[in-house]
């Protein structure tokens, strides 16, 4: 059954392809497949706010916020193309359809990923698919949620005699399902590796009992973090043996990263949770809930202080412009 969006598209469509009989618009258009990071506007890149300036068409996913989307220009056709566990608004076949068919038609298309569009973000099958029917496609590359969310939480992915090496998995299979979490594990386990899992909920307990099986410490440290750098971020310290509990007692949904690794101990938040666990008899998705909570605090504190010194500024900079002028 066509929807509303189904037809406004083929409308659209077909003003383009009217424009290019006229000969407004020679040949196919181009697509950008623009990575939007993990959340926070302020870590685009200043290439995807231009391109967002200049698209006929936005093709976005869910994971790309509203502050993000309210970025893009005015007279931009906008076209939700989200997926989630167990619910699809289109296919990846129908995604790609809809790119090539509005590149053909002259359009400048913009497809707008969450994190990194070559990081599980599919971004490699759009591209192929694309340049095999002769569509000219570029990648403008994003913070993926890993380096964004370690960054925001003060875990270095890698450091000098803890971490030598960094490891991306993805909970999801090929299929759409849970992963299967293969023989790929034994060098996660690791200890010198830290572990990096997206869209992992709802395979933790076997990831858990597969990393345990090749001799990853039960204490090994860990963290989960649900829609890291927005201010929707929930954060849940705690030991690989006892995440998958801490996660359900705070009841995180997806999108949620797991890191798992010794270079967890390094962030802030971690020493703090273990004190303020032990100190008020907390769990640790209690303390970890109390801990973020001061931190956010603090936050906005130190970024109102600055908003008040610019803002001073800016007033002595008026008040010497007075005085030179008169």
């Amino acid at each position: 059954m066509e929807t509303n969006g189904d037809w406004e598209n083929s409308r659209l469509l077909q003003l383009l392809r009217e424009r290019q009989q006229q000969g407004k618009r020679q040949g196919p258009g181009k697509v950008f497949l623009v990575g939007t990071g993990p959340g926070d506007p302020g870590l685009l890149t200043l290439r995807a706010v231009q391109l967002m300036q200049t698209a006929d068409v936005v093709l976005y996913d869910r994971l790309v916020s509203d502050d993000i989307l309210q970025l893009v220009h005015g007279g931009a056709r906008m076209v939700y193309v989200g997926k989630q566990a167990g619910y699809h608004t289109r296919t990846q076949a129908e995604i790609h359809e809809l790119l090539l068919d509005f590149a053909e038609a002259g359009a400048t298309v913009i497809r707008l990923k969450g994190g990194d569009p070559y990081v599980f973000g599919r971004g490699g099958e759009e591209v192929q698919y694309l340049q095999q029917h002769g569509i000219s496609v570029h990648c403008v590359p994003g913070i993926t949620a890993a380096a964004g969310i370690c960054a925001e939480l003060g875990i270095p992915m890698t450091h000098r005699g803890v971490a030598t090496s960094v490891r991306f998995l993805t909970g999801h299979s090929r299929e759409g399902g849970e992963s299967q979490l293969d023989e790929t594990l034994a060098a996660a386990a690791d200890p010198h590796t830290t572990l990096i899992v997206y869209m992992g909920l709802g395979t933790l307990p076997l990831l858990v009992q597969q990393l345990r099986a090749r001799g990853m410490p039960a204490d090994m440290p860990a963290v989960a973090v649900e829609r890291g750098t927005t201010s929707e971020q929930r954060v849940v310290f705690d030991t690989l043996q006892q995440l998958h509990g801490s996660i359900k007692e705070a009841a995180l949904q997806s999108p949620t990263l797991l890191v798992i690794g010794q270079v967890v101990a390094l962030a802030p938040g971690w020493q703090d949770v273990q004190e303020a666990a032990a100190a008020g008899g907390l769990s640790a998705a209690a303390a970890s809930a109390a801990v973020t909570a001061a931190h956010d605090c603090a936050r906005l504190q130190l970024e109102d202080a600055r908003a008040a010194v610019l803002t001073l500024q800016q007033q002595q900079q008026q008040v010497r412009q007075h005085a030179a002028s008169g």
